[in-house]
């Protein structure tokens, strides 16, 4: 019964939560490429184009638990549809920027309206999963993001060669080609997305049944909930997450953001060429995510392979920063990029470990929203040493310091999260203790 549940569930559900991502990842990564043409039309520096990464995940990071707590509200068909839909219409409507401050109140809006996606899909995941099959189903969601450019760098990269076609900047045809899919795609989710188990058709009562005791016995081990939803916010088990998890926006989005400028400098190539090379430490990031999550589930030991995939992080950034080979540096690029997408999936399996529900919704969309400022900070961070520099390989340094030190802090990372609950915890939970 068990295999024929999970079985149905990742079927219906994670191949189409993909599509969703991918598309998504798409939003989010297509300014890298767009950055190659669009930074000289506005005639700015690196570290002033990159300040727009800085207003997306502001916004992203202010609505967050907002997002996370109405798709809750009102089910994760219809927010997630919104969240498409708008996030489709910002990206067609960045085709019309024409000056710098145009595109940081793109930027902000784009984080805006794609805010609570991510942890939104993570919370409704843990509605269907029980808490030992929810990391590798966390783990073939998040494949769609080495997908996405293994996908969509190499169409970026021929939608930039559009350049002057219809009166059409290459820019012009990136933001538009990539925001169109978003907007089709919204009513499919009302139509397709079950709201719970429970109305899923394709699944029988005694199916139904069967997830549900999983679940209750899931909610039961994770303990008391605070009475109040955002009480979350206070806890420390929480708090130590989010700030954990700044390593892994910070390494990753600032990779992703730089990768097409870094492979541009290996020499005389196209921008489909630049795509074409930026997709292949994608493809081993793929690889990634489906090993290491079945390692993890093997012997349950998500804080050690947390702790090898930052390791792994760090060799690579440095192996690029020191040898100026591309293909060398292409090697320690793709140990880098797998590093940083392979542990996420072993991290977002722990906090619904010990928040459900409501908690659950708010604590996944809090740790993500603090984290994620790394990923405008990252590229930021990067944009200034390499304006002082000149070289866009130095900025690797700064990625590979925020590999280290999240690899020394998985130690405080594991004692925080298997403590009892903070003492900022409710009265009657703090009695139980």
């Amino acid at each position: 019964m068990e295999r024929q549940v999970l079985s149905k569930a990742a079927v219906r559900l994670l191949p189409f939560l993909g599509l969703l991502y991918v598309i998504a990842y798409i939003d989010r990564s297509n300014v890298g490429f767009a950055k190659l043409e669009l930074q000289a039309e506005l005639g700015v520096g690196a570290t002033a184009f990159t300040l727009g990464q800085v207003f997306f995940f502001t916004a992203y990071a202010l609505l967050e638990v907002p997002s996370n707590l109405m798709l809750h509200r009102v089910g994760a068909h219809r927010w997630i549809a919104r969240i498409l839909l708008t996030w489709g219409l910002v990206t067609i409507a960045t085709t019309l920027v024409q000056s710098t401050w145009q595109f940081y109140l793109a930027r902000f809006a784009l984080g805006a309206a794609e805010a609570g996606f991510f942890p939104g899909v993570l919370y409704y995941l843990s509605r269907w999963f029980p808490a030992r099959h929810r990391g590798r189903a966390i783990g073939a969601f998040m494949l769609a993001a080495p997908v996405s450019f293994i996908i969509g760098n190499p169409v970026m990269g021929v939608l930039m060669d559009l350049d002057g076609t219809w009166g059409l900047s290459g820019w012009q045809w990136v933001f538009l080609a990539t925001g169109i899919p978003a907007v089709l795609v919204a009513p499919v989710v009302l139509a397709l997305l079950p709201v719970t188990p429970e109305r899923a058709n394709w699944l029988a009562a005694d199916e139904k049944q069967w997830l549900a005791d999983a679940l209750d016995t899931d909610r039961a081990e994770a303990g008391e909930q605070p009475h109040h939803t955002l009480a979350v916010l206070r806890d420390r088990r929480v708090l130590t997450a989010a700030v954990f998890f700044l390593a892994f926006p910070l390494s990753t989005y600032g990779l992703s953001f730089w990768l097409p400028t870094i492979i541009d400098g290996f020499g005389d190539l196209t921008t489909t060429q630049v795509g074409l090379v930026s997709a292949i430490p994608y493809v081993c990031v793929a690889v990634g995510l489906v090993v290491v999550p079945r390692l993890v589930a093997r012997r349950d030991t998500p804080y050690l392979w947390t702790a090898v995939m930052l390791a792994l992080t760090v060799a690579g950034f440095t192996v690029a920063a020191l040898f100026a080979s591309p293909v060398v540096q292409m090697l320690g690029l793709c140990a880098a990029a797998v590093g940083g997408y392979a542990a996420q999936p072993a991290f977002w399996a722990l906090i619904p470990r010990f928040l459900t529900g409501a908690a659950a919704a708010a604590g996944i969309a809090a740790v993500n929203a603090v984290g994620n400022l790394g990923g405008g900070f990252g590229p930021l961070g990067i944009a200034a040493v390499v304006d002082s520099t000149g070289s866009a390989l130095t900025g690797l340094l700064f990625l590979l310091a925020v590999a280290v030190l999240g690899l020394l802090a998985v130690p405080l990372l594991r004692r925080a999260l298997t403590s009892e609950p903070s003492a900022s915890a409710p009265a009657k939970e703090r009695q139980a203790v």
